[in-house]
């Protein structure tokens, strides 16, 4: 700590004016606690500009029309890293900058998506699951069939507006591979989610699906763990479970922006 302390008051020597520095951040909404913000910004003398977004399609989207340009760190799915690596949106992590790698737990380092982690530094994991309202009488049966199974729905729900997540949770109902690259079976789990489609209240991101539970415009929502937790600690009548068939267990990350304007201080941030 103190050797990074040290390197911000040598930058502000450089200077005749005080430093002001600059980071764009990138994020999904309600994911990061504010006091992080507030301490970064008074330890490095730093302006944090957060924006924000609800799925990862829109994140992509954004980072081709220039966001990898804009912005200094993203926070990635661990499925859409490949991805982005190949594209070249984001840029390789020069190590010996954030030296704090080395505390990462051992079940999140060197992961499937980023061996080595070279271009991630993992951020939250957490679940997918169901967030509902307690009912008054019988017991919801923990099962994907609230959604996909017609006779067993328990009010008005809300689908998640992630298209892998709606999927997976669509195969798993059926007995498959969360990752099936089956054709017939990923046509089956389709056909399934267009049907459950007219029964559903809506489509939203984690929070919102969270936000409509808490509100009593839905009595059950797909949402990810760390959403239900939040909704949990509002409102102590509802509560999450994961589904008997099985879910994904998901890992979000930390990344710089290939063409960061701020790469310096965007690495601060990672370590």
């Amino acid at each position: 700590m103190q050797r990074i302390v040290a390197l911000v008051l040598a930058l502000t020597a450089l200077s005749v004016h005080a430093a002001n520095f600059k980071l764009n951040l990138f994020i999904w909404s309600e994911y990061i606690d504010p006091d992080i913000i507030t301490d970064f910004e008074k330890r490095f003398d730093a302006k944090v500009t957060i924006d924000l977004y609800e799925d990862e399609s829109a994140m992509m989207a954004k980072l081709q029309g220039g966001g990898a340009a804009q912005y200094d760190v993203i926070v990635p799915p661990d499925h859409s890293v490949p991805a982005l690596i190949k594209l070249k949106l984001i840029a390789p992590l020069r190590q010996q900058n954030v030296p704090n790698l080395r505390h990462i737990d051992e079940r999140f380092a060197s992961p499937w998506y980023d061996p080595s982690n070279r271009f991630t530094v993992p951020y939250q994991w957490g679940t997918l699951g169901i967030y509902a309202r307690k009912p008054a009488a019988t017991p919801y049966n923990e099962s994907w069939a609230l959604f996909f199974d017609a006779k067993e729905q328990r009010g008005k729900f809300v689908l998640i507006d992630g298209m892998r997540d709606t999927i997976g949770a669509a195969l798993k109902y059926r007995g498959r591979s969360i990752n099936s690259t089956n054709f017939a079976e990923l046509n089956q789990a389709l056909d399934l989610l267009a049907e459950t489609k007219k029964r559903a209240l809506a489509f939203e991101g984690g929070v919102g699906g969270k936000n409509r539970v808490l509100a009593r415009t839905a009595d059950y929502a797909m949402a990810y763990s760390g959403d239900a937790m939040r909704g949990m600690r509002e409102d102590a009548e509802t509560y999450y479970f994961i589904p008997r068939e099985g879910s994904q267990i998901w890992v979000d990350n930390l990344a710089i922006c290939a063409k960061a304007p701020n790469r310096i201080v965007a690495e601060k941030f990672l370590n």
